[in-house]
């Protein structure tokens, strides 16, 4: 597995943390958090991540630091 990819795994699990320690009351986030999710299970793993992969996440990100 590539290391920017394994990162972005690892970003994501972290937004996973925040959904279940009671962010799910933001559908917003939820839904950003769903769609990364989706990007990853779709993405080539031994290349470098999209840039809309890369996208994905960070809205979560960001999303997920309005929330709280």
């Amino acid at each position: 597995m590539n290391d920017s990819f394994r990162d972005l795994k690892a970003r994501v699990r972290r937004l996973d943390e925040v959904l279940s320690a009671g962010a799910a009351a933001n559908v917003e986030f939820a839904q950003a958090l769903s769609q990364a999710h989706r990007a990853l299970r779709r993405g080539d793993r031994s290349r470098a991540p999209t840039a809309e992969l890369e996208t994905l996440v960070q809205r979560a990100e960001a999303l997920a630091s309005r929330a709280g």
